[in-house]
């Protein structure tokens, strides 16, 4: 929240129009679909649906919104996945506010901004030809798995995706079949490898 509000002050500063918050990845989504603002920024670091998986879901539903990551993480495979998911704007919180207005204005003239501090993870995964590997679990099952790793229990998914506790546990079931993971635990490091969720 306060780092919410300090954002909304820079940014107003900085003469941009602030169309909307959201606290978690499904108001943001659900925001961007309403409102259609010209950028959405994102925390990677979202509960309910992180950052990288909002970002898809405008995406595909509105794809006149350009969205921005706004992370600690410098990670190719954070980088990556976030371009994959359609992102045109990657920022590291640790570099100035300049950055990220900049990323805005650049962004919302069309074109793509990376952080200094991650372009050089693009380059590498370019001419190395590194690709994301297949991930095995739909988008639904991404958002089980987030939900699972931040300790929400199988009735309490089920009614955060609106599905009965029974469709949640077979998800839940399903997850593990796939990943051949058979404990909470295990669940949650592979949630965290995979940057559903912060350590």
């Amino acid at each position: 929240m306060v780092v919410r509000q300090g954002l909304k002050a820079l940014l107003e500063r900085e003469g941009f129009d602030i169309v909307g918050e959201a606290s978690d990845g499904h108001e943001a989504s659900r925001l961007a679909h309403d409102l259609s603002p010209d950028v959405a920024i994102l925390d990677v670091a979202m509960p309910l649906l992180n950052g990288i998986e909002a970002g898809r879901v405008i995406s595909r539903g509105c794809p006149t919104v350009r969205t921005i990551a706004l992370t600690v993480h410098t990670e190719n495979h954070y980088v990556l996945a976030a371009l994959e998911a359609g992102f045109s704007g990657y920022v590291l919180k640790s570099q100035a506010a300049a950055q990220l207005v900049r990323a805005i204005r650049e962004v919302s003239r069309g074109s793509i901004y990376l952080s200094p501090g991650v372009s050089r993870a693009v380059v590498d995964a370019s001419l190395n030809k590194e690709k994301l590997p297949a991930d095995p679990l739909t988008g639904r099952e991404r958002e089980v798995l987030q939900l699972v790793a931040e300790g929400k229990t199988t009735k309490q998914i089920g009614k955060l995706l609106g599905v009965a506790a029974k469709t949640a546990e077979s998800h839940r079931t399903r997850i593990m079949t796939k990943l051949k993971i058979h404990e909470t635990a295990g669940l949650v490091r592979y949630a965290i490898r995979q940057g559903l969720i912060q350590p």
